[in-house]
């Protein structure tokens, strides 16, 4: 096979296995009965082959049992993004803990909008004692800032049933040297949420535009990791680790496609 006609075969396979991670959908992980699933995008998927662009980044787990039976209380949960993406928090507002914990979500985003670089939901199984498990779900806010002297993002849940509470879930904010994860968002869920309940499902999603010294920035951008002359890239977007009580432990990854366009791309210094 001369050199230009393997190049073409290894370029067919390339986009035959985009096409194919594309349509891929949640991951799922499972020890005995305890089954989680793990889904994320990327949006939007065209960007540059060097340098950075805004992008949007979902991700999303969900708990359940193949018997019907309790999940386990989720205690520690660690995403980790890919390496070729990265947080930007220079000139971003900060909220302090005190400012939307205890508040509702409409108090939360009257004190801490202006901080504000995503939201999602959340689903628990509430446990109070002499009564069986009750489901609630809601709004969880995502707001920059600071815990205990360090960066991280500071997670708002509010729920109004079955009585109006708030908590405070503070994700820290790791940079991973080499592999291929480069940011690492970590939280201790018991500690926020104590015995109050058992996590079935939370989603969220990063995003936000801003401007900084005259300058256009995104909290969260990226590159296409593709290798010149070839159109696009499949490339590991997060992995999660989810650990439950009971020291049990159970991790999924997602692999994505993202397509070369845009020029080379970037934000200011």
């Amino acid at each position: 096979m001369s050199a230009r006609a393997a190049k073409v075969s290894s370029l067919l396979c390339a986009l035959a296995l985009l096409g194919a991670i594309a349509s891929a959908q949640a991951e799922v992980s499972q020890q005995g009965t305890l089954r989680v699933s793990f889904e994320g995008t990327l949006s939007p998927k065209r960007l540059p082959r060097t340098g950075t662009a805004p992008i949007a980044v979902t991700v999303g787990g969900r708990i359940e049992t193949t018997d019907g039976s309790l999940a386990p209380q989720l205690q520690r949960l660690r995403i980790e993004l890919n390496r070729h993406g990265r947080l930007e928090r220079r000139g971003l507002p900060l909220c302090r803990a005190a400012e939307i914990h205890p508040a509702s979500t409409q108090r939360a985003l009257r004190a801490c909008r202006s901080a504000l670089v995503g939201q999602g939901r959340f689903s628990v199984d509430v446990v109070l004692a002499g009564q069986e498990p009750y489901p609630t779900s809601g709004r969880l806010l995502l707001f920059n800032g600071t815990y205990k002297g360090r960066a991280a993002l500071l997670g708002q849940i509010y729920s109004e049933h079955p009585f109006s509470t708030s908590f405070l879930v503070p994700f820290s904010i790791e940079e991973i040297e080499g592999g291929r994860y480069g940011t690492a968002l970590s939280a201790s869920l018991p500690r926020a949420l104590g015995d109050w309940g058992h996590v079935r499902a939370l989603s969220l999603r990063l995003h936000r535009h801003y401007t900084y010294r005259g300058q256009a920035r995104s909290f969260i951008s990226a590159g296409c990791p593709a290798p010149e002359g070839f159109p696009g890239a499949v490339f590991p977007l997060a992995r999660t680790t989810f650990g439950f009580a009971g020291a049990r432990r159970l991790r999924t990854s997602l692999t994505r496609s993202c397509t070369v366009g845009g020029g080379k791309g970037g934000q200011g210094g």
